[in-house]
């Protein structure tokens, strides 16, 4: 495990290879790989959450310069990030909605694990999830509404949002706590939590790798309408990542309040706004597309930033 943990960018690139090749290899697996997403990445979570003592997250609660500076970057911030860059594919309207939908929504998943493996906050990261998911609730009709039109905000369907809050924050939170729990109690709940804790190497491995291989067929089929989208994700990354340190060090964080600062701003909902946008009329087929597109470029810079985001910020600082 510990060589593991030693070399795990170089595996998780490993693993997004894989699952690419697969994906591409045998278009096939594209729907049972789809289907394992949501539990696969539960199940990550669930051993995200074991790693966080839960009195830490009561006291990260409370912590209101940094669920205010993370709430202003993700929701006063991003949307004018997104609404300049979105002008790239202004033209496309199946294209625009596709980038608005995930540019406007940050990610409450596995953004905590990438903050983690990082060194960052991500007992902060987590107590602001139901704030941040009740916030993209609230905001994203608002935002749609302002960008795209009134007509097309009707046609939403708010469900999945509740539906992914539920199984992938809620459940997995609720079973951590559970086996926190019994591991004070009962010796072999505590050999379970070790255990279960070794497995995050592994675990981040097989999300990335599953979630490549369900998406990268239908993105390639479909690779030209969307090449201008990987730009203005590539974009959206870097802006957001100079603006989360900004943003961190101006609210006196500590370093790893403003690493997790940094992995909010940059990564999207896009596992919990797929279903949203799947749910859209047929004209509106390039619009899932747009978003899988999104998650398949934000795998490889997440990856990349868990290696850079502690240089940039250091525990010094």
């Amino acid at each position: 495990m510990d060589w593991m943990e030693r070399h795990q960018v170089a595996l998780y690139l490993l693993a997004l290879a894989v699952g690419a090749a697969v994906g591409l290899l045998a278009p096939s697996v594209a729907v049972p790989a789809g289907q394992s997403i949501t539990p696969v990445l539960a199940l990550l979570l669930y051993v995200t959450f074991l790693g966080v003592p839960f009195a830490q997250i009561g006291r990260a609660a409370r912590d209101g310069r940094f669920l205010t500076t993370v709430l202003v970057l993700n929701f006063v911030v991003a949307p004018v990030v997104v609404w300049m860059l979105s002008r790239i594919v202004a033209h496309d309207q199946a294209l625009l909605v596709g980038v608005l939908f995930v540019l406007l929504t940050p990610c409450v998943d596995y953004v905590i694990v990438f903050t983690g493996l990082a060194g960052g906050a991500k007992d902060r990261l987590l107590a602001s999830t139901p704030l941040l998911m009740l916030a993209q609730i609230l905001l994203l009709p608002v935002y749609l509404w302002l960008f795209v039109g009134a007509e097309f905000v009707a046609v939403v369907d708010a469900r999945p949002f509740v539906e992914a809050f539920l199984l992938l924050i809620a459940a997995p939170l609720a079973a951590a706590a559970l086996t926190q729990m019994l591991a004070r109690r009962m010796p072999w709940a505590e050999r379970l939590r070790r255990w279960a804790l070794q497995t995050m190497v592994p675990l981040m491995m097989l999300t990335l790798a599953v979630v490549v291989a369900s998406q990268v067929s239908g993105v390639g089929a479909r690779l030209g309408a969307l090449a201008l989208a990987v730009p203005v994700y590539v974009l959206f990354a870097v802006v957001m990542f100079g603006l989360g340190v900004r943003m961190g060090r101006a609210g006196r964080s500590d370093a790893r309040a403003q690493r997790a600062i940094v992995f909010s701003g940059v990564t999207r909902n896009s596992l919990v706004v797929l279903p949203l946008v799947l749910a859209l009329p047929a004209a509106f087929d390039l619009a899932p597309l747009a978003v899988v597109t999104q998650t398949l470029v934000e795998l490889v810079i997440m990856v990349v930033m868990v290696k850079v985001v502690p240089r940039v910020i250091r525990s010094s600082t």
